[in-house]
């Protein structure tokens, strides 16, 4: 398994997360057994939210844990707060931010987190209460390191001006599909494309700026969750480079598909979502992976760009 220390975050965490937004389908012996084999497979760092199964995926990872034999301190525990689709709000507030935590810990049977993430922008956010509440968790132990989701520069540059710990990460969504980090700087200025739009606001380069690792989601899906393009009839090129390369690797497609997240400068994390423990292994086969500047470009050119 390919390992980071997180500038002013966890040391020697895994490049690839085990993300548990889909445990809630599985009894706790289910989940013991793809948390095992997340950890057989060199993976230390789990994921959760407090939306996935509206808790009940942290409530079955807590109850599993115990029967993996795995020690706490062995494994990096993350969540992520402010999403909620009961009633249908984005919530960053002090009060939220503390409440969540405090449920976070309870459900997952744990005395804290090594990191908690704010799970997309609150448009009404106050960074001063945002500020308080960081504090209180840092200060109380419940909390080690701190990050968002789905943030632009100009929220995390708020947030800083407040915020005394490092934020360390920015989950985003990456994939050989869904590369919008990446395709506005190679057709800068091009009126012939509508990847020359700016999407992101340049968030990739500025989290490489100022140290916060990028954490890909959904790195097989097509859009949001419509599918994976691995194996898809209307992915062909992109299917049929992904097997030539995997060939020479010995791997499948799903473990190129990561390697070629993982093999981007910024040295990102990625986040499989499967509940599968055969896939869970192929996505792991990515990081015995170290593709070439070339092979990395043709993959991407497979999925529908090109060289302006």
């Amino acid at each position: 398994m390919k390992m980071l220390d997180v500038v002013n975050g966890p040391k020697n965490a895994s490049r690839i997360i085990l993300g548990c937004m889909r445990m809630p389908a599985l009894n706790v012996d289910e989940a013991a057994k793809i948390i095992s084999t997340a950890a057989e497979n060199g993976i230390n760092f789990f994921d959760h939210a407090t939306c996935y199964g509206d808790g009940e995926a942290e409530k079955r990872f807590g109850d599993a844990f115990p029967l993996t034999g795995l020690k706490r301190e062995d494994v990096i525990i993350q969540s992520k707060c402010g999403l909620h689709f009961d009633t249908k709000e984005f919530n960053w507030t002090k009060e939220d931010i503390l409440k969540s935590t405090d449920e976070i810990l309870s459900r997952l049977k744990m005395d804290y987190l090594d990191a908690l993430l704010l799970h997309r922008p609150d448009l009404l956010f106050d960074p001063e209460e945002v500020a308080e509440a960081f504090d209180a968790l840092y200060t109380s132990g419940k909390v080690k390191h701190f990050g968002v989701s789905n943030v632009t520069p100009g929220q995390l540059e708020l947030l800083k001006k407040y915020v005394k710990q490092p934020l360390v990460f920015n989950q985003l969504q990456f994939s050989l599909d869904q590369s919008q980090l990446i395709d506005a700087a190679l057709y800068l200025n091009n009126l012939t494309t509508d990847r020359s739009t700016n999407r992101d606001n340049g968030i990739l380069d500025y989290c490489r700026l100022n140290d916060i690792t990028i954490q890909a989601w959904s790195p097989l899906q097509i859009g949001m969750f419509q599918g994976c393009f691995i194996d898809h009839p209307d992915y062909k090129e992109l299917n049929d480079v992904l097997a030539e390369i995997g060939a020479k690797y010995g791997v499948s497609k799903t473990a190129i598909a990561i390697a070629w997240i993982l093999r981007h400068p910024a040295k990102m994390q990625a986040i499989a979502g499967t509940m599968n423990p055969a896939h869970l292994k192929e996505f792991c086969d990515a990081a015995k992976v170290d593709l070439t500047h070339k092979e990395w470009y043709d993959l991407y050119l497979a999925s529908g760009k090109f060289l302006p």
